[in-house]
C-alpha cells in the first residue's frame, strides 16, 4: 500500500470485503441436504437459480426497499379517495422476481411430490435477502387452497398461484397474477378473533356488505383480502376485493400505515370497511375452521422466516470473522469466537432441518394421515421454538461484528428489527403452546405422530433416548402451566431426531449441548473438546 501524506489519517485496512454477491443455495449445505432428504431433489435446479439471485440482485434490492418505506396516499391530487400505497421500485422488483420463481405459488401451479418442500426452500432463500416482501408472498400462497374450494372464486385462486406479478390497481380480470392480504385482527380482540365486531350483512347478489374495522390489515396494496366478520350465522371468512368488477374502488378506507419496529419494506395498515363488498369463503359461522388451513401454511412460513434470519445472520458473522484480524490472528481462529460461531451454527442447522421436515409433512398431508397429524402439531411446536430463538440468535451474530453489526450499512440491524415479528404474527408463543396442548389432548393421532418421529431414532444416542423417555413422562402430565417448557422440550427432541436421522455431522454435539445439558444459558457455551472449526467450516465456503 502506498504511503499516505502525513495529514491523511484515513486508511482502510483490516476490513472484510463485501458479503455479496454470494450464492445462497451453493453456500448452504444444510439446506441442500434437507431439500434432498425431504423429497424435493427434482427442484434443485430451480432452487439453485433462485439462490444465486437471492445472494446478489435480491440482496441489493433489499436495502433500497427498506430504506425508502411505503407511503400512504389516501387521495389523489384532484381530491378523489384512492387509498393507495406507494413503494420504492425495488419492492416491486423483489415481488416480480419472487412471484415469477414460485415463492408464492409453486405448490399450486406446479403440483408434484416435493413441491411444498421446494416452495418452502424458495421462501427460505428469499427471506434471507428481504423479509418484508415475504408477508404478501406467504399470505398469497396460503390463501390458494381455501379459495380453490369455492367455485365462484376459482379465478382468484388461479391468479394468486400464477407466476406473475402486476402492481396495478385494476380489477383482477385485467391481470395475469394477483396478490392477497389478510385482515383478521381487531383492536378489541387480538388473537381472540371470536371477539371481532365487524359485521357482514348478506346482499341480494349473494355477496356480503362489510361494516367495521381491522387493527392490522396486512399488505393493503394487495388485490384482495381474506377477512373475518360476524355474519348472521356467526364468525365467517370472506374475500374482499380491492376493485369491484366494474373497476370502482371497494368500500374501505385506509386510516394509517403502522409505524412498526421492523418489516419496513412492507406496508401494514388500519382500515375501516364502509359498505365493502365481499364474497363468502366457507360456511357462515365456520370462519375459524376455514382459516385453519391458511394458518398452518403461514405458521410454516413463520418458522422458515426465522430460520432464514438465523442463517443470514450466521453467514454474516462467519464472513466477518474470517476476514477480520484481532490481536494478531483472524477473529475466527480465537477459541472463544469459535465456540460462539459453532454454537450459532448448531442452532441454525437444527432450525432449518426442522422447518423443512415440517414442510415435507405438509406436502404429504393430503395423501398420508400420519404426516397430516405430524404437521398439525409440529407446525405449532416449530413456530413457537424457532421464532423464539431468532432474536437472541441475531443479537449474538451482531456482536460477532462488533460496532459494524449495529450500523445500517450492515444487514444485521434490519435482521434484528425483523427477528421478533414471526413470534408475534399468526399467534404469539402462548397461543402456539395452547394449540400444541389442544392437539395432544384431543387428537391422539398427533401424539402418536410425534412419538413415532422420535422412536425412529431410538437406540442411536443414549442421551437422546433418556431425554425422550423423560419427555414421554412429561406428556402424560401436561397442563397449561407448564406448556412452554413442554413445547420447548418437544421442539428440541424433534430437532435432534431430524439431525440424528439425517446423519448430520453436528447431531452429536447438538444432542450433548441441547438435550444433555452441556451448554449454558447463552450462545458460546458448548462443551470443550468438540471440533469447532469443522462445525464452522460446514456453514459457509471460504
Amino acid at each position: 500500500m502506498p504511503d499516505l501524506p502525513p495529514f491523511e489519517t484515513h486508511r482502510v485496512d483490516n476490513v472484510p470485503p463485501p458479503f455479496e454477491p454470494r450464492d445462497l443455495w451453493a453456500d448452504d449445505v444444510a439446506l441442500r441436504d434437507a431439500v434432498q432428504r425431504e423429497g424435493a431433489a427434482a427442484f434443485a435446479a430451480r432452487l439453485a437459480a433462485y439462490g444465486a439471485l437471492a445472494g446478489d440482485e435480491l440482496y441489493r434490492l433489499g436495502f433500497d426497499a427498506n430504506r425508502d418505506r411505503p407511503r400512504l396516499r389516501t387521495h389523489d391530487r384532484h381530491g378523489h379517495r384512492i387509498d393507495s400505497v406507494e413503494f420504492h421500485p425495488a419492492y416491486h422488483r423483489l415481488m416480480e422476481i419472487a412471484k415469477a420463481h414460485g415463492v408464492a405459488g409453486l405448490s399450486w401451479h406446479a403440483p408434484a411430490p416435493g413441491a411444498h418442500v421446494a416452495r418452502a426452500a424458495l421462501s427460505y432463500l428469499h427471506h434471507q435477502a428481504e423479509a418484508g416482501t415475504s408477508c404478501p408472498l406467504t399470505m398469497t400462497h396460503a390463501a390458494v387452497p381455501v379459495l380453490q374450494r369455492v367455485p365462484a372464486l376459482q379465478a382468484w385462486a388461479a391468479k394468486a398461484a400464477a407466476p406473475h406479478y402486476d402492481p396495478r390497481d385494476v380489477p383482477i380480470a385485467d391481470k395475469a397474477g394477483i396478490t392477497l392480504g389478510m385482515g383478521m385482527t381487531e383492536k378489541q380482540g387480538g388473537s381472540d378473533v371470536r371477539a371481532n365486531a365487524t359485521v357482514a350483512t348478506p346482499r341480494a347478489d349473494g355477496g356480503y356488505s362489510l361494516v367495521g374495522h381491522k387493527w392490522f390489515f396486512s399488505a393493503p396494496m394487495c388485490d384482495g383480502f381474506l377477512v373475518l366478520a360476524q355474519a348472521p350465522g356467526g364468525l365467517t371468512c370472506l374475500l374482499m376485493p380491492r376493485r369491484l368488477e366494474d373497476g370502482t374502488k371497494n368500500g374501505f378506507r385506509l386510516m394509517r400505515l403502522k409505524d412498526k419496529l421492523g418489516d419496513w419494506s412492507n406496508a401494514s395498515s388500519e382500515v375501516e370497511f364502509t359498505d365493502a363488498h365481499a364474497w363468502r369463503v366457507g360456511e357462515e359461522g365456520r370462519g375459524v375452521a376455514t382459516i385453519i388451513e391458511m394458518v398452518m401454511l403461514t405458521r410454516l412460513d413463520c418458522m422458515l422466516g426465522s430460520a432464514a434470519e438465523m442463517r443470514m445472520a450466521l453467514a454474516q458473522a462467519v464472513h466477518h470473522a474470517r476476514h477480520r484480524r484481532t490481536f494478531g490472528q483472524p477473529l475466527v481462529e480465537h477459541a472463544l469466537m469459535q465456540n460462539v460461531l459453532a454454537d450459532l451454527a448448531l442452532e441454525s442447522e437444527a432450525a432449518t432441518a426442522l422447518a423443512l421436515r415440517v414442510a415435507r409433512a405438509v406436502d404429504a398431508a393430503p395423501r398420508d394421515a400420519a404426516q397430516a397429524a405430524f404437521a398439525r402439531v409440529a407446525t405449532a411446536v416449530g413456530k413457537f421454538w424457532i421464532c423464539k430463538r431468532a432474536p437472541t440468535f441475531v443479537n449474538e451474530a451482531q456482536e460477532c461484528l462488533g460496532g459494524a453489526g449495529y450500523v445500517e450499512e450492515s444487514v444485521l440491524p434490519r435482521l434484528y428489527r425483523q427477528a421478533p415479528l414471526n413470534s408475534i404474527w399468526e399467534g404469539s408463543g402462548n397461543v402456539q403452546c395452547l394449540d400444541v396442548l389442544r392437539a395432544l389432548s384431543r387428537e391422539p393421532a398427533s401424539t402418536a405422530a410425534v412419538l413415532a418421529e422420535l422412536d425412529a431414532c431410538a437406540g442411536r444416542d443414549a442421551i437422546f433416548d433418556a431425554f425422550v423417555a423423560q419427555l414421554q413422562a412429561d406428556l402424560a402430565q401436561a397442563h397449561e402451566g407448564v406448556a412452554r417448557r413442554l413445547v420447548e422440550r418437544i421442539a428440541l427432541a424433534l430437532q435432534a431426531a431430524v439431525l440424528i436421522g439425517a446423519g448430520s455431522p453436528v447431531a452429536t454435539l447438538f444432542v450433548r449441548s441441547r438435550l444433555g445439558g452441556e451448554q449454558g444459558r447463552v450462545f458460546g457455551t458448548l462443551p470443550a473438546g468438540a471440533d469447532f472449526p469443522a462445525v464452522i467450516g460446514r456453514t459457509l465456503p471460504p
